[in-house]
């Protein structure tokens, strides 16, 4: 990398390559957020003389997305075959200083803010200590605004200003075009370096995400190709086409979906790994990775029927099945790959796979779905998981927890029906975020648990969780004992006992339901779900 290089430009070599295409604000900047009233004390300062700051450009040949407008100015293309200068620090500066050079009109939140109003008073001497630049034409005193000292010439301006006026527009005009702006350029810097030069210099901002960076790297104006607007795709496609939101799977993050991509191209998934990702490769990989994401959803979906994304325990799931069905070629899984991929699910879901060390960690599991292409079994040797009834019996519910939304995997995948009406219950993604969510019930009320003097650590077992649609459900039992509110339901549900076994609760005697007997209640049904994921996880092979 060659060292950064000290430049100075005056006003107009600085915006004319803005006009000519050459100078960019890359997307990953913020908007322009700067007041009128910052615009016109910068522009006060230039006049006086005072340091700025410095701009920070990034000297280079790539094709980064970039803001194609600043308010009502439209911004050329970069002619082919030059390079192109980032503005990586001194975006809001530059922004103000362009909408006043252009005069122009900006919309923000319905209110339209026109640049061209900055004006200069004209009874102030220059080197005033009060502030010669206003946001609005003085009403009490003659004025010229910036953007006719910027544009306009002492002969155009002899009839409307006297002598004494016009010499202090002359040293405003001066002073505004040979101003020497302090700039740093840093030339063909790898755009992740350039990334962390933008992040450290911004220190005060948000540390940019690797899809940032990576929307930035990939943008390919020839091919029209803009990730942020695929992934926007991906997740809700406005135009009928097939997306994440139409299946439930719309929180399936921008990361996930690199990860699934690097998974297919190098099966290496470091963020530096990410980053070296060729461009055209990238491009080029992206329609494999879309629909092999969608195979992996459907999978989850149809085979483990797990209805929402909000539900599985991690999205790094979906990262080696998408791998598996790009890699088997878009053809459904073998019965023996079925279990195999079964097993995998939830043995990584309920060993908390991925709370830590998650790139390396499924840098090993592509190793197992490479196993599962080939028809053998994966190995799991030194992370076998034996499950016991204890390890489930007092699990307190936290919707954050994954081994928690295993289970409530485990609960969606029997199709849970209403104990009011028999129907299917509707899980929503917008339900299941929080723990008092509509979708979330406990079979024992915790109220009628704490009147019974219950602990709170005990009533909020992960066991006495069923997963429920109707709020009224919530209303009409409140803190009512079991027995009594499923005897009411089955007054209207003549299904309730077919009901309940989509909840894993085979048996209204045997489960303590007539009798409010919680303590065995938790037991029997720990024992059922118990028994229910010693199948997924030792699958029967003949």
């Amino acid at each position: 990398m060659l060292q950064p290089e000290n430049q100075n430009k005056k006003y107009n070599h600085l915006f004319t390559d803005i006009d000519t295409g050459r100078l960019k604000i890359p997307q990953f900047q913020r908007d322009f957020v700067w007041s009128k009233a910052q615009t016109a004390k910068l522009i006060d300062s230039i006049i006086k003389g005072f340091p700025i700051g410095t701009f920070i450009l990034w000297k280079t040949q790539e094709e980064l997305r970039h803001f194609k407008e600043i308010g009502n100015s439209t911004l050329p293309n970069t002619p082919k075959g030059e390079t192109v200068y980032y503005v990586l620090d001194g975006q809001q500066r530059i922004t103000s200083l362009y909408a006043v050079r252009k005069g122009i009109r900006w919309n923000k939140d319905n209110v339209e803010i026109n640049y061209q109003d900055i004006s200069i008073n004209l009874l102030l001497d220059p080197d005033s200590d009060e502030d010669v630049v206003t946001l609005e034409p003085p009403t009490d005193a003659p004025f010229i605004s910036v953007y006719k000292v910027l544009h306009g010439s002492l002969t155009e301006f002899l009839e409307e200003f006297t002598i004494e006026q016009l010499r202090k527009i002359e040293v405003y005009q001066k002073r505004l075009t040979g101003y020497d702006f302090s700039t740093i350029v840093i030339s063909n810097y790898p755009i992740d370096i350039a990334c962390e030069v933008f992040t450290r210099i911004n220190t005060g901002g948000t540390e940019l995400t690797l899809f940032e960076i990576m929307v930035a790297k990939t943008f390919d104006l020839s091919r029209k190709f803009d990730l942020a607007r695929e992934y926007s795709r991906l997740i809700d496609n406005k135009n009928g086409e097939k997306d994440l939101e139409d299946v439930g799977f719309d929180t399936v993050s921008a990361s996930t979906v690199l990860q699934c991509i690097a998974a297919i191209i190098s099966k290496q998934l470091r963020r530096s790994d990410i980053l070296k990702l060729g461009k055209t490769e990238f491009i080029d990989t992206w329609p494999k990775a879309k629909n092999g994401l969608f195979q992996a959803v459907d999978y989850v979906r149809t085979y483990q029927r797990i209805p929402v994304s909000q539900l599985i325990p991690y999205n790094s799931l979906l990262v080696p099945l998408t791998y598996f069905f790009v890699k088997n070629k878009g053809i459904p899984p073998s019965m023996f790959q079925h279990k195999m991929l079964t097993q995998y699910f939830w043995w990584a879901s309920l060993t908390n796979r991925f709370s830590s060390a998650t790139e390396s960690k499924l840098m090993q599991d592509l190793e197992r779905m490479d196993a599962i292409l080939k028809n053998q079994a994966p190995g799991y040797r030194g992370e076998e998981l034996e499950l016991t009834l204890d390890d489930l019996r007092w699990r307190w519910f936290r919707t954050g927890d994954a081994f928690c939304k295993a289970i409530l995997c485990l609960y969606a995948s029997f199709q849970p029906h209403s104990f009011a009406t028999n129907h299917l219950v509707n899980i929503d993604n917008s339900w299941l975020s929080q723990i008092n969510s509509r979708n979330y019930h406990h079979f024992f009320p915790r109220a009628y648990l704490k009147k019974r003097d219950y602990p709170d650590w005990k009533a909020n077992s992960i066991l006495n969780i069923t997963l429920v649609d109707d709020f009224l459900n919530k209303r009409k039992i409140g803190a009512k004992a079991p027995s009594q509110y499923i005897n009411e339901f089955a007054k209207e549900n003549r299904e309730i006992s077919n009901s309940l076994a989509t909840h894993l609760i085979d048996d209204i005697e045997a489960f303590g339901i007539n009798t409010d007997d919680y303590e065995t209640f938790i037991e029997q049904r720990g024992q059922k779900i118990l028994a229910e994921l010693k199948k997924r996880l030792e699958p029967d092979l003949e």
